[in-house]
């Protein structure tokens, strides 16, 4: 059985609690949602998995959204179609009831990826489109210097790309470069940005925060917020303001059948 919590969240990640502000720092991304569109090829009807506040789904085609977060569901915008309460490892639909199916930023909180993912596969006739982070490659990034365990949680929540593979059935692993001005408000989009992280809702947006106690927390932000006052973070990474793009953990995952 799947526990859900209050609000019917289906993960380890509450977004009863963190995820009220969720949309105001988790929009698309015109040049990710562009890859996405592409590896969703002609699909005219998708299904989007874990579709939170709908940052990502496509205007053009027939979209129906899962999303189990009551507070999630609340956030998505009126030009959407409301999303239905469900979870990804029991879908509530025929098998190849879709042209394609989607699945951005979430399938490290599903509590079994493997039942997910067939299920996706199992309701889908054409790509499968998966939007996750490499967890080798998490804890390199910046912010690990500032906020270990805030990185460590990331990395270890996130399942390795090869799994995701393997439970659709084969498919391909393509790096996704993340713009200086990176709309989605995850981690790494911050790269050339830090300041952002000094913020309560940017680090709210990223459910990795949430796993580490609120004076941890003070002091990982206190820390930067020193090494950004005093020109030390600018010393070792300044360049990072003007490097154009990013590479870093953010994969997409493409199956097609």
């Amino acid at each position: 059985m799947i526990e859900r919590q209050q609000d019917g969240s289906a993960g380890d990640a509450n977004y009863g609690v963190i995820g009220m502000g969720y949309a105001g720092y988790r929009q698309p991304e015109p040049a990710i949602a562009a890859l996405l569109e592409r590896a969703l090829g002609t699909a005219r009807s998708v299904l989007n998995v874990g579709a939170g506040a709908g940052s990502y789904e496509p205007r053009d085609r027939e979209v129906t959204a899962v999303e189990p977060s009551a507070s999630m569901r609340a956030q998505r915008p009126p030009e959407l179609t409301a999303a239905i309460d469900a979870v990804a490892e029991r879908l509530p639909f025929p098998d190849r009831h879709f042209d394609a199916a989607m699945a951005t930023f979430t399938v490290h909180q599903w509590a079994d990826l493997e039942a997910g993912l067939r299920e996706m596969r199992r309701v889908t006739r054409g790509p499968v489109v998966i939007l996750s982070c490499a967890p080798e490659l998490v804890q390199r990034f910046w912010l690990n210097d500032y906020a270990p365990l805030v990185l460590a949680a990331e990395a270890r929540r996130y399942p390795p790309l090869d799994r995701i593979a393997l439970a659709l059935g084969g498919g391909s692993v393509h790096p996704v470069a993340i713009p200086l001005m990176c709309r989605d408000g995850f981690g790494e989009a911050y790269y050339g940005r830090p300041e952002r992280l000094l913020e309560d809702g940017a680090r709210l947006a990223n459910s990795a925060w949430s796993f580490v106690d609120a004076a941890t927390i003070a002091h990982y932000v206190a820390h930067l917020a020193r090494d950004l006052g005093d020109g030390a973070w600018d010393r070792r990474r300044g360049h990072l303001r003007r490097q154009e793009s990013y590479d870093g953990s953010l994969r997409m995952i493409v199956s097609t059948p």
